[in-house]
């Protein structure tokens, strides 16, 4: 199983970010770096939800915001490795809609579910494959940590 790294702050600012919008759906983009065995991610950028038929159980990043973050994540040294978004008083679970929207291969993508308001379960996903076709959810661990440096640099230090 994958890993996915992210800063706490990342992790509590996506939670807050499906609470703020709830009832409807949230989503974003998760800006880091790729590590051995998953995403180290350092920070997320909301981004604005373009469905407006059915934003309760659904979500699309419009493409020219898309393209806005992905350049202004490469002024930073970062790539998108992943998305999120919320699932309003369903569970943290990828569902069918999501897995025919995802096409990131190699990038994870966050649930988190929000439950009469209140941000619950976080899960997170590697959408894994070598073309669309063969493309699958695969879960990861999220493992929070305090700073962004590769696990393998904290590791060092612990050991100084």
């Amino acid at each position: 199983m994958t890993v996915l790294q992210v800063t706490i702050e990342v992790y509590e600012a996506i939670r807050a970010h499906g609470e703020e919008t709830y009832p409807h759906e949230c989503c974003g983009a998760l800006l880091g770096r790729p590590a051995a065995n998953g995403w180290i991610i350092e920070s997320s950028v909301k981004a604005g939800n373009t469905r407006t038929d059915s934003a309760h159980n659904r979500y699309q990043i419009a493409p020219v915001e898309l393209v806005k973050i992905e350049r202004e994540a490469r002024k930073k040294g970062l790539s998108i490795g992943g998305f999120y978004h919320s699932h309003p008083d369903h569970p943290a679970q990828w569902s069918p809609t999501d897995f025919a929207e995802a096409h990131w291969l190699g990038c994870s993508y966050v649930i988190t579910a929000v439950t009469q308001g209140k941000a619950t379960v976080t899960n997170a996903f590697l959408l894994a494959g070598k073309t669309e076709e063969n493309k699958q959810f695969e879960p990861q661990t999220v493992e929070i940590i305090k700073t962004a440096e590769p696990l393998s640099a904290r590791r060092e230090s612990n050991n100084s």
